[in-house]
């Protein structure tokens, strides 16, 4: 604390607590401090405005001492318990070294006067103590909600990392699949799917901004379902419908794979699949729809609850994504706000 602080708040305080006390003693007494001696007058100031440079040089000492040694306590309970150790340094202080003043002037120590000498700057000391700490307070808050949200931010990240590490592998075990599968019947379409698939894995690794326009995510998925159409059954019954209005709108990346591979992976039954993508209002809504036979359980697998999790780390609150599924049919709609 500077030392140009402690002269101009130990003055001030010093001042308002012994014309405070003076003018309720007058009152009560009947005296009029003007008419005292001026010698006497002055001499208790002196002393009071001394006692208050000293106050707020032992209140700060206090405050560093709390800093130091409460640094990482930041409650109510510290609170309460600078109070106590304030309220005892008040009361200490008050009794040594401003009591004294009326015991050897006037008519000496009255009950009146303990009490004044005990109340009027302790109440000042409280007012003092809450706009002191109120900025440190203040200040605290602020850094511990700043340090508190890069924590929360550094492990969202973290986990946003671990997540696509999850749907990149998963991505490549099936599209692998698909080739070596090509390999035995059709050499050309293996090569088509090992040119898609360079496209997609390209897509992947370099173009991954924090967000990308929506008709670049949409241009990756009219890749990837071309390199499923090649090992489709030719039972297949595939309706893609891309809304023209979709452009621009930005949207972070691979959100709508998953719908679309989870959609390949079980399509059955009657084999019709549907995806569908467009604008509702502001909203950006995307449908996947697949067949499936009677007795499978899709419940979306690893793709779907990786996705689930990631919106509620990139969307939160921003976001629908509904699930139906019937004896038939599963159908998935997801919804960005």
């Amino acid at each position: 604390m500077k030392l140009k602080r402690v002269l101009i708040t130990g003055l001030f305080f010093g001042l308002i607590s012994y014309f405070t006390i003076r003018l309720l003693l007058d009152t009560v007494t009947g005296m009029k401090f003007w008419e005292r001696s001026w010698q006497l007058t002055s001499l208790e100031l002196s002393l009071c405005i001394v006692a208050g440079f000293a106050f707020v040089a032992g209140v700060h000492y206090l405050f560093r001492y709390f800093d130091t040694h409460w640094e990482h306590e930041f409650s109510r309970k510290r609170i309460l318990k600078e109070l106590g150790v304030v309220t005892l340094f008040m009361v200490l202080f008050q009794n040594i070294f401003i009591l004294p003043i009326p015991i050897f002037t006037d008519d000496g120590l009255q009950w009146y006067d303990a009490v004044d000498v005990n109340v009027i700057p302790l109440l000042y000391g409280y007012i003092y103590y809450g706009l002191s700490r109120s900025n440190s307070f203040l200040k605290a808050y602020v850094d511990n909600r700043i340090k508190l949200e890069k924590v929360m931010n550094d492990q969202l990240q973290a986990e946003l990392k671990f997540l696509k590490a999850q749907l990149h592998p998963h991505f490549l075990f099936n599209a692998l699949n698909t080739i070596y599968f090509q390999m035995d019947e059709d050499v050309s379409a293996a090569k088509r799917s090992v040119e898609l698939f360079s496209s997609l894995i390209r897509y992947q690794l370099y173009d991954q901004q924090q967000t990308v326009p929506v008709r670049q995510e949409l241009d990756y998925l009219e890749s990837f379902i071309s390199l499923q159409k090649l090992r489709a059954s030719e039972k297949l019954s595939l309706s893609v419908s891309v809304d023209p209005e979709l452009q621009g709108q930005v949207v972070y990346p691979l959100l709508f794979f998953p719908l679309v591979e989870n959609a390949f992976k079980y399509v059955g039954g009657d084999y019709h699949l549907k995806i569908k993508a467009f604008l509702e209002a502001t909203k950006i809504v995307f449908e996947a729809e697949n067949d499936i036979p009677a007795t499978v359980n899709n419940t979306g697998g690893i793709g779907l609850e990786n996705l689930q999790r990631r919106l509620e780390l990139l969307y939160p609150g921003k976001h629908v994504l509904k699930i139906d599924k019937s004896e038939t049919a599963f159908k998935v709609r997801l919804e960005l706000l």
